[in-house]
């Protein structure tokens, strides 16, 4: 691998010197220098509009000539780029500020950063590596960036590919539920500060000056997330604000993934753009038997950027990969393909369960009535917080997790009765295809207000194994929702939007409505399995809370019911017949 610093490379190709984003003619003659065919890395500073400082690394195969241009704008440092692109581009990775080598305080990907989106783009554009034709990639935090930008004009983005981002960073990752999500935002922070910590040495030669800036940015973004516990005006900023642009948007994840109700958000939001949406693998690993979209990302630049004419365009709009009972056997190779024009997908019908006396999921309305308690004793993140588990098990677990499964199956999530309550269907006399938003309705008194209402959804096996599928999580603080955003089917709430703006704490001992929403699930229960839905204590990923005692109404008219999505070709009510 060739590394050319940006001074030998602007003077050798074009005879100009780039400094600070201006491009100033040179008076020296270029050095003849042999092409190199192999891949080639250009190390270049950009100057932002504030003076700040930014990396960049632009990577070809062969000489650097002027091509389309794939941009990704990354806080994980050198060497983060997060596509492969072929000889027909460029790829320019620029380290967000504050992050990496790149000067100034990071600001959370909050409107700086976001401004330096444009900025570099308008530059990038006009580059000497650059035929005007841009690109846009970013996975997790290099997506996210994205998304909270596409407020702005895009200049020169003929495209976009974007993997396990966020739609709202508060909704999809840091507090959803108004609950604080401990272990992805400490993450993040540790994944950010671990290369600007590695690349200090060069910063400290180049501009000493400049590390206050970025250890007070990394050090403010981490507890910012603190100081804002509610869905305030610093979070807005940190989220989707509209669309500027009409520039076709491939999304690509998984239904296990910790970021996975971001894709369905995003792709709802720019799907009048010709957006598409690949449901088969991002933090939550790539399925045996699936690429993880890589095919129909590549498809996705060559027809937008270069206009080959390969169909993409054509295909269907929404690609689902559903599990088969657990993401271990998903991730073996365990799954079923379905497609759709459209999210959710049409003729989608929601199945009202109720959560019965006696601990059963049954259709209809039950006319015995109940009370279920339980106490709110942390939970076991493996067994009840599926989006969490592909990043504990990406660290490690998944070694633990296949040597003793039990450590993922949901009856170890607490003790029924005791530290958890679960309602379970009858065994489905036929396959049922779910895939959509689930939506949790019930009334709940708590003896300890600011806990948590922690839902998981599994399929039980035959053999009486249980696996989690989906989880939804609420702060009894926030009872509310905002009813024009939340998606509703004959007259029934199936995807609660909550609003997490206005905070209401529970009154010790009183019942009061909750809709909880559950992030999208996508499975295939297998006749013979089951439906099961367990409340539990919150995960120990999440921020702790005061243990409580929950309890919840069964049966009549108060009773607490579950919507699921059934997909065409399926009849739950069917499968549960007698």
């Amino acid at each position: 691998m060739g590394r050319l610093r940006a001074l030998t490379w602007v003077s050798t190709l074009v005879g100009c010197l780039v400094v600070g984003g201006a491009v100033v003619p040179s008076s020296a003659a270029p050095p003849s220098v042999a092409p190199d065919p192999g891949v080639v890395t250009v190390d270049q500073r950009f100057t932002a509009s504030d003076g700040v400082s930014l990396q960049t690394t632009l990577t070809s195969t062969g000489p650097v000539t002027a091509k389309p241009t794939v941009v990704e704008f990354s806080p994980y440092g050198d060497g983060s780029a997060t596509l492969q692109v072929g000889p027909d581009y460029n790829y320019l990775l620029v380290q967000i500020r504050g992050t990496g080598d790149s000067d100034g305080a990071f600001d959370a990907l909050g409107p700086t950063s976001q401004r330096d989106v444009v900025e570099v783009l308008q530059w990038a554009c006009t580059q000497p590596f650059s035929d005007g034709r841009l690109a846009l990639n970013g996975f997790s935090a290099s997506a996210i960036v994205l998304y909270n930008s596409w407020h702005q004009e895009l200049p020169c983005v003929k495209a976009a590919i974007l993997k396990s981002g966020t739609h709202e960073l508060y909704r999809d990752l840091l507090v959803p539920g108004g609950i604080l999500n401990l272990v992805p935002g400490a993450g993040v922070i540790a994944m950010i500060g671990a290369p600007a910590l590695l690349q200090g040495a060069d910063r400290l030669q180049r501009s000493p000056g400049s590390v206050p800036d970025v250890l007070g940015g990394l050090f403010s973004s981490g507890f910012g997330v603190l100081l804002h516990p509610t869905l305030d005006q610093w979070w807005r900023e940190r989220g989707w604000r509209g669309d500027a642009n009409d520039i076709p948007v491939l999304m690509i994840n998984g239904f296990y993934d910790v970021e996975s109700r971001g894709a369905f958000q995003a792709y709802q939001a720019l799907r009048a753009d010709g957006a598409h949406l690949v449901m088969e693998g991002g933090h939550d690993g790539v399925p045996v038997g699936s690429d993880g979209g890589r095919g129909e990302a590549a498809a996705w630049l060559d027809h937008y950027v270069r206009g080959v004419d390969n169909g993409i365009e054509s295909t269907p709009r929404v690609s689902l990969l559903l599990a088969k009972g657990s993401r271990a056997s998903y991730l073996a190779g365990e799954h079923v393909r379905r497609e759709a024009a459209d999210w959710p997908v049409p003729g989608t019908q929601w199945t009202t369960l109720a959560l019965a006396p006696g601990r059963s999921l049954v259709t209809g309305t039950p006319a015995a009535t109940g009370l279920a308690s339980y106490l709110t004793v942390p939970s076991l993140p493996t067994a009840s917080d599926v989006p969490n588990a592909a990043i504990i098990e990406a660290g490690g677990a998944s070694a633990l997790t296949g040597a003793l499964p039990l450590l993922a199956d949901s009856r170890l999530a607490a003790l029924d009765g005791l530290t958890g309550v679960s309602f379970t269907t009858k065994a489905l006399g036929a396959d049922v295809d779910l895939a959509g938003p689930v939506a949790l309705d019930l009334s709940l008194a708590t003896t300890t207000p600011g806990t948590g209402i922690w839902a998981v959804l599994s399929d039980v096996a035959p053999d009486g194994s249980s696996h989690p599928l989906t989880v939804g999580r609420l702060s009894t603080s926030y009872p509310a929702i905002d009813p024009a955003k939340s998606l509703v089917v004959d007259g029934e709430v199936v995807q609660p939007y909550g609003d997490y703006a206005h905070p209401a704490p529970a009154r010790t001992g009183q019942f009061r409505r909750y809709q909880v929403e559950l992030w999208p699930v996508g499975n295939r229960f297998r006749a013979g399995h089951r439906i099961r839905i367990q409340l539990v204590g919150s995960s120990v990923a999440s921020l702790l809370a005061l243990p409580g005692l929950h309890t919840v109404r069964l049966g009549g008219a108060e009773g607490a019911v579950l919507r699921v999505p059934v997909l065409p070709g399926s009849d739950l009510g069917a499968a549960l017949a007698p």
